[in-house]
């Protein structure tokens, strides 16, 4: 996802389609209006104005407040969705990455802040 994202920042989406496979690139020019389409176009718009008018930032201090039950919720369900769970077990079978249990390498540690 990164890396994607990264290939669109420095040069667009002719940067990026040029850097996939020619099957990555047909799967987005003939299936990508279905995957983002009219739907989620209305959906991203929502979530931009819940940010700009200040109501999801007062949500998530409310769920702070109250010691982040909804947040821990989903973190949790999160962490059983099918693509976590393969995941692990595909990154195990990869022994170039550090074992589970291992210590991240220095520079990694997740930092949260808080409202």
């Amino acid at each position: 996802m990164k890396l994607i994202v990264d290939l669109i920042y420095e040069g667009g989406l002719d940067r990026m389609r040029y850097s996939i496979s020619n099957t990555a690139e047909y799967g987005d020019l003939t299936r990508g209006e279905q995957v983002v389409g009219d739907a989620t176009r209305q959906a991203m718009k929502k979530t931009l104005a819940d940010i700009q008018s200040g109501k999801f930032a007062q949500e998530w201090i409310a769920e702070n407040k109250a010691g982040c039950p909804n947040f821990n919720k989903l973190r949790e369900k999160e962490k059983q969705h099918p693509i976590e769970i393969i995941g692990a077990q595909l990154r195990g079978m990869m022994s170039w990455l550090p074992k589970e249990g291992k210590k991240a390498p220095q520079g990694s540690t997740k930092q949260v802040v808080n409202a």
